[in-house]
């Protein structure tokens, strides 16, 4: 059983906030820590931060006009708020966007060895990464001649992981993996998250709204609301956490609730009291 408390930090967030075009305050403190070879959820509403949490440690923030005004950012001890976002894919750091960002116009395979770009270990070692890759997507090797942009949802979420992969990342940022997916590629998604973090050590840090499914396969989750972090813990101990259960599940000792029934959370949050 994996665990955290014994693990060694790899990636620490400090008390950061960021602001956008120097007036809109999104971050208001954030501070979090990622252990090496778990799977680290950051929870929460649309609006709440988590993309930005995400942006702001893989140095993406100054295309939208948005920048760290507050705090430190570190990777294995080392502050990475000075690195490019190249510099930080060869220190073993990756994004994988929201939305699935594949090259339409290439196909499938050609998308994935664009993730090696930035590697040197030579043509044998990428070819043997690109096996591996395909042993994770199955579906991937069937369409790996298809051009990306008439490919499904799915295959382009697992497109954009499988060229992350392809970069031999020691940490993948995965931003709403779920967004406008099934349930069950949700669930077959979330089950080669957990399969590459078992089977390659990947340390994964995921934001992600599905909050149910998130906390099946995380190890520890941190929930935010409107740029802060309001509660975090073991997935295990969240999962049965009431308020969690009633806010986020839809779930109480009484039975399943709807969302008029539990929309009041925003007047009680019990756990800021």
């Amino acid at each position: 059983m994996f665990d955290a408390e014994r693990q060694e930090t790899l990636l620490e967030v400090n008390n950061v906030e960021v602001i956008y075009n120097h007036v809109i305050l999104v971050l208001k403190g954030i501070s979090l820590k990622v252990p090496k070879g778990g799977i680290t959820a950051i929870l929460g509403g649309n609006g709440a931060g988590k993309t930005t949490t995400l942006k702001a440690i893989s140095n993406l923030l100054a295309s939208e006009r948005g920048e760290v005004t507050k705090g430190s950012i570190s990777y294995r001890g080392d502050r990475i708020s000075d690195l490019n976002p190249a510099a930080l894919v060869k220190r073993g750091v990756i994004q994988v966007m929201e939305g699935r960002r594949c090259f339409e116009h290439l196909t499938v395979e050609e998308n994935l060895l664009t993730g090696a770009y930035t590697r040197g270990d030579g043509s044998a070692a990428i070819r043997r990464d690109l096996e591996m890759v395909y042993d994770y997507f199955p579906r991937l090797r069937e369409r790996r001649r298809s051009q990306a942009g008439y490919t499904s949802g799915g295959e382009q979420q697992m497109c954009a992981m499988g060229r992350a992969l392809m970069s031999r990342p020691e940490m993948i940022l995965l931003d709403e993996p779920s967004m406008g997916l099934a349930p069950q590629l949700v669930e077959q998604i979330f089950q080669i998250v957990k399969a590459v973090n078992e089977g390659e050590g990947t340390t994964f840090l995921l934001a992600e709204q599905n909050t149910n499914v998130a906390l099946r396969y995380a190890h520890y989750g941190y929930i935010l609301e409107n740029g802060r972090i309001v509660m975090d813990g073991p997935a295990a101990q969240l999962r049965e956490n009431p308020d969690v259960k009633e806010f986020y599940l839809g779930m109480s000792d009484e039975g399943r609730k709807s969302f008029r029934d539990v929309r009041s959370y925003r007047r009680r949050k019990r756990w800021l009291a």
